[in-house]
């Protein structure tokens, strides 16, 4: 069976000066390209975009979905635009996470107010977590997750935060839910539960790529071709979701840097970002103090990432990256107004 796949190259300053239909729009947000990679069979070629119809129904559609304007979530009194990058901000509710773990104590109001100092300097989420995800991370009861983050949410939810529960639990999702969480973001793309808890509530949600997500995500991932395996699943997941009775539109993706993925897999990920635009949902990147960083830069510990994590944003937002799950939410925000800047400079000539 032919597996045919479609990449966003070539991305152009304006669609200024180039003919109809010579350029197309990112996923209705500011980017601009000319042509895709075209990957059938293990093989690539380079096609204009104009070109696309000739390459049959497959193509059509994963045309249409590349360039699809993503809606904006309306999530009560705040919305979610995906038309620019926005930052999500990890809030770590746990003792043992890799990066902060323990940080903010075990008090929820300081854990909360460390999340409305978080909205303060831009983000426009605050992921609120109650159980590691770190390789050999000791698995949480879900009641003790529960009163980890309920309490956070809760106060986050009172002074007006937008917040997601990262979580794979069902019942930890009820319960973020019922305090005031707009979003899930599940690192195992919701089993048969969680599917029926987020269908229920109807919120939004963010299915990440592993290769074992039951057990945490973080088995070996035998690929064959990291790029469009990853693909492959998440097309396969956000079926099966969708029939399980979650609005397609409400879907966000993740390529699961870091889970089930050697340094060379994640590099190839991470260069072959804008192929995930054909899933049609927007996308998320995790990658923020990640081992990878260290890997590359003589095993610099993990609070000597900064500058890593920075790149790695800013190539997210050169593939058009609509979230940015990150630790450092000022350097990220910071980066991504000049990055703003520049692009809105280069659309009017």
């Amino acid at each position: 069976m032919t597996s045919l796949h479609l990449r966003p190259v070539q991305f152009v300053d304006t669609p200024v000066g180039h003919p109809d239909g010579g350029v197309a729009r990112l996923a209705g947000g500011m980017l601009w390209f000319a042509a895709y990679e075209v990957i059938e069979d293990g093989a690539r070629r380079t096609v204009p975009v104009a070109d696309v119809a000739t390459l049959g129904e497959r193509a059509a559609m994963l045309h249409a979905r590349i360039t699809a304007v993503r809606p904006t979530l309306t999530l009560g009194a705040r919305t979610l635009r995906f038309d620019q990058p926005q930052v999500m901000a990890i809030l770590n509710a746990t003792p043992d996470s890799f990066s902060d773990g323990g940080r903010h104590g075990d008090d929820p109001a300081a854990i909360a107010a460390a999340g409305v100092d978080m909205a303060a300097a831009g983000a426009a989420v605050i992921d609120v977590g109650g159980e590691s995800t770190r390789p050999g991370a000791t698995a949480v009861w879900e009641g003790d997750e529960i009163a980890r983050t309920r309490p956070v949410v809760e106060r986050l939810a009172a002074a007006g935060t937008l917040v997601s529960i990262d979580t794979r639990k069902a019942a930890v999702m009820e319960a973020a839910l019922g305090a005031g969480a707009g979003i899930v973001n599940d690192v195992a793309a919701l089993d048969d539960r969680a599917l029926g808890v987020v269908a229920q509530a109807g919120c939004p949600v963010v299915l990440m790529h592993s290769p074992d997500p039951a057990t945490g995500g973080h088995g070996s991932g035998g690929y064959r071709a990291v790029l469009t395996d990853v693909f492959d699943w998440l097309e396969r997941r956000i079926d099966t979701v969708v029939a399980g009775g979650v609005d397609r539109s409400r879907i966000i993706v993740d390529p699961g840097i870091g889970f089930g993925k050697s340094l060379s897999d994640n590099l190839a990920l991470l260069n072959g970002l804008a192929l995930f635009h054909g899933l049609g949902c927007p996308i998320l990147l995790g990658a923020s103090r990640k081992r990878m960083i260290g890997a590359l830069d003589n095993e610099a510990p993990v609070a000597a990432r900064l500058g890593g994590s920075v790149a790695l944003a800013m190539t997210g937002i050169a593939a058009g990256v609509q979230l940015l799950r990150v630790h450092d939410v000022a350097e990220t925000v910071q980066a991504i107004r000049v990055w703003r800047g520049l692009r809105d400079r280069a659309l009017v000539g």
